[in-house]
């Protein structure tokens, strides 16, 4: 867990008072993809893919990776917590940039194996670690040998190489 968000104030409830955990398991394909129940399916590292979008202009911000306790929490608070795979701990969005996502509403996909977040963000209005908004701040775009950033990098089975252009 953060450093700067190490759990509940003094007299607050911790997460799991508030949310039950674990999450439950379909009890078959049906139920998970047409049931009304919340199971979702973390893979064999313990972790959904959660993709963060504006609440009100749908712009994809981020992808991250929650746990169980990330989900619960995200839930029961309505503040974005997810899992950092690089430093192996919780993490509160904007707990040290002050880009808090509050979660406006929050999905599961049709196999429930992935979240979606539709977040308003507080701060500077960004998501991403290099102080941008979106962290898809970056074209690929197909170049020809020769041309600026062709000449280097991957090529498809057509010849073609690949570049980025920012946005």
């Amino acid at each position: 867990m953060e450093a700067d968000a190490p759990g509940p104030e003094p007299g607050v409830a911790h997460w799991t008072a508030l949310m039950p955990a674990p999450f439950p398991v379909a009890a078959s394909k049906q139920e998970l993809e047409e049931g009304l129940v919340l199971a979702p399916r973390f893979g064999p590292d313990g972790l959904v893919t959660a993709v963060a979008a504006d609440a009100d202009t749908g712009e994809v911000l981020m992808v991250a990776h929650m746990n169980a306790e990330a989900l619960a929490r995200t839930l029961a608070t309505g503040e974005a917590w997810y899992w950092s795979r690089s430093r192996g701990e919780l993490w509160r969005k904007g707990a040290t940039s002050g880009q808090l996502q509050s979660v406006v509403e929050a999905r599961i996909d049709c196999d429930q194996d992935a979240v979606l977040l539709k977040v308003r963000i507080a701060g500077d209005g960004g998501c991403c670690h290099t102080r941008r908004r979106s962290c898809f701040y970056r074209v690929v775009e197909s170049a020809a040998a020769g041309q600026s950033g062709g000449g280097e990098g991957p090529v498809s089975p057509e010849g073609r190489q690949w570049r980025l252009r920012g946005l």
